[in-house]
């Protein structure tokens, strides 16, 4: 197998003020990560990410989802000494989606809530387990899949590349059959767009991947956009690759970008907890949400209610005796 054609849409979203993700497309490598980890670092973190890959020269003579999980750990280690030695990206890290076709195989290496997806035979399978607070709750049954599709903490993860010295790395390999479709996304796609819609764009525009990551694009801001968007797409196919497959390197190396030069966000999008901490974490972001809906002007305005309502009464007390003494 080859890969015969290939397209990347990104797009910023209708909330974000910056776009954060980031993505390889090097035929036979491809890959999606999506930063975060404060007002600034998070782009930073995506494009060292994405950069490493470019590089993999620890996954030299390795094949398979060895070299996936080379190439993201090398990853982990760049974004990490970034984040440990550079006060102003402390925290940073990136999800992390890489496939490589590899003969009649693609190899896929994964950490954290972006996603790939495969289209064959006019069906929509997702390859990876999203490493999420919400995935934790659904798979414990303490949410349903509707409940868990809105949940308000859907972006927090458990797992992501650059927040630790080391991360486990989900690696498998998928045996490839002429005209599959490959999807690698983050979850500014998949939390604005379903996913028997995203089937529908994809298999409609399938001889037209440049069409279908757009319509993809497009989809998810009309759905909100709430957060950037990326979708990269490739078909494989029998044979040597065809004319369309070129090799589109990843976005520009940040090593010399200033994190200081960088406006700040609006907010911060996604946290990453470990999966041991999710019940304390949940509780205390109930504490914190129960606090957060005390507003003190409400209450003042309830204080000057009570206020008049007493001193009216006791004009009316004074008003009655007066009556009766007279």
């Amino acid at each position: 197998m080859a890969v015969g054609s290939y397209a990347v849409a990104s797009d910023t979203g209708r909330k974000r003020r910056r776009n954060e993700d980031n993505y390889v497309v090097a035929p036979p490598l491809f890959a999606v990560a999506d930063g975060m980890g404060g007002a600034q670092a998070g782009e930073v973190a995506s494009k060292l990410a994405a950069a490493t890959l470019e590089g993999g020269d620890e996954a030299d003579g390795l094949d398979g989802v060895e070299r996936v999980r080379a190439l993201i750990l090398q990853a982990n280690r760049r974004v990490y000494e970034r984040a440990t030695n550079d006060p102003t990206a402390s925290g940073m890290g990136t999800t992390m989606t890489v496939a490589v076709v590899e003969g009649m195989n693609v190899a896929i290496g994964h950490v954290g809530d972006s996603r790939a997806y495969l289209v064959r035979d006019g069906r929509m399978e997702q390859l990876t387990e999203d490493h999420s607070l919400v995935n934790e709750l659904l798979k414990s049954g303490k949410l349903s899949p509707e409940e868990a599709h809105v949940h308000p903490q859907r972006s927090v993860i458990t797992r992501a590349v650059g927040t630790d010295p080391d991360v486990d790395v989900d690696g498998f390999t998928i045996e490839a059959y002429d005209g599959d479709v490959f999807l690698l996304c983050s979850d500014g796609l998949t939390d604005m767009v379903e996913d028997e819609d995203i089937l529908d764009l994809v298999d409609r525009h399938r001889d037209d991947l440049d069409r279908a990551v757009r319509s993809l694009v497009a989809a998810a801001n009309r759905g909100g956009g709430e957060d950037n968007i990326t979708a990269v797409a490739f078909r494989v196919e029998p044979g040597p690759a065809g004319e369309e497959t070129l090799r589109l390197p990843a976005r520009a190396e940040p090593e010399e970008e200033t994190l200081e030069a960088l406006p700040p966000h609006a907010a911060v999008d996604t946290m990453v907890i470990p999966p041991d901490r999710i019940e304390s974490q949940l509780l205390e972001r109930g504490s914190a949400e129960a606090a957060a809906t005390h507003d003190p002007v409400d209450s003042a305005a309830r204080l000057r209610l009570a206020l008049t309502f007493v001193a009216l009464l006791a004009l009316a007390v004074v008003l009655l005796a007066w009556g009766l003494l007279r």
